[in-house]
């Protein structure tokens, strides 16, 4: 149904739209990390609320409520892990990598960036990240791109394992949103394609992801579709959900940019 807005909320909207448009043309960005340090450090004992090994070609899910982070670690190799969310509270929220791109300006996500939803709030700060080799564009690999790939095996794909998981907590294949791929070197070379740089990720490497509001959320242990191993041998993966330090007021994931700075104002009016 089309609406008619009066000249007065145009103008206040217009308004409002170029106060944001000021502020972040006056914004310097800060200046972001190395990677973080190899091994990961453990985790205080009285921090840890559940620990898992997600076998490789599997799924998981679990709620994530705000406060709380989610330590993924290759332990056994290099692998892929995909990561889908949803806002616990009203799933119709969910992750949306368009908009964790085009506001960021990169495609680079590491420790200090955010990860944004559809309704421009922000869902994870990415706390910690030895790596830096995460896709954010591909999508994860289906049933027809593994037959492709992996000829007459009998092998498990991204796509299945999340209407699966979703089914399990009342949503379906329609309430599936765009897939990060977590240690998957994939960049965009010269000519447009899209390659796999192997060596940018290795085992060991892990991501630390603090919730910044309550969600339930979906991991898949699949090989990404531009993996060049033939054989299709996922790595199985640790998870750790645990207890986060409260945020200083200069928390760079919070600061870096000035659309990180609104997407927490954002933040700030829901949970009022």
């Amino acid at each position: 149904m089309h609406v008619r807005r009066s000249a007065e909320e145009i103008a206040a909207n217009r308004q409002r739209y170029e106060e944001h448009q000021k502020k972040g043309l006056e914004f310097t960005p800060k200046a972001l990390p190395t990677p973080s340090p190899l091994p990961a450090p453990a985790i205080e004992p009285t921090a840890i609320i559940h620990r898992e090994t997600i076998p490789g070609g599997w799924y998981w899910s679990t709620r994530l409520n705000r406060g709380e982070a989610l330590r993924i670690e290759q332990q056994d190799g290099a692998s892929t892990v995909a990561l889908i969310a949803w806002n616990a509270n009203d799933t119709s929220e969910r992750l949306n990598l368009v908009d964790t791109v085009k506001v960021q300006w990169t495609t680079a996500l590491g420790k200090g960036r955010v990860i944004f939803s559809d309704m421009g709030r922000v869902m994870f700060s990415m706390i910690e990240d030895s790596c830096g080799a995460h896709d954010c564009l591909m999508g994860g690999s289906t049933a027809a791109s593994n037959a492709a790939k992996y000829r007459g095996a009998k092998t498990r794909n991204t796509r299945d394992n999340f209407i699966l998981a979703a089914g399990k907590i009342g949503l379906d294949r329609r309430d599936i949103p765009g897939v990060l791929n977590l240690f998957a070197p994939v960049r965009i070379d010269d000519d447009g394609g899209f390659h796999w740089q192997g060596k940018m990720s290795n085992s060991g490497d892990y991501a630390e992801m603090r919730a910044e509001m309550d969600m339930l959320i979906c991991l898949s242990t699949c090989p990404h579709p531009l993996d060049p191993n033939p054989v299709y041998a996922p790595a199985p993966v640790s998870v750790t959900r645990f207890r986060a330090a409260v945020p200083a007021a200069d928390d760079l994931a919070r600061t870096a940019t000035a659309e990180a700075v609104r997407g927490f104002e954002n933040n700030a009016i829901m949970q009022a």
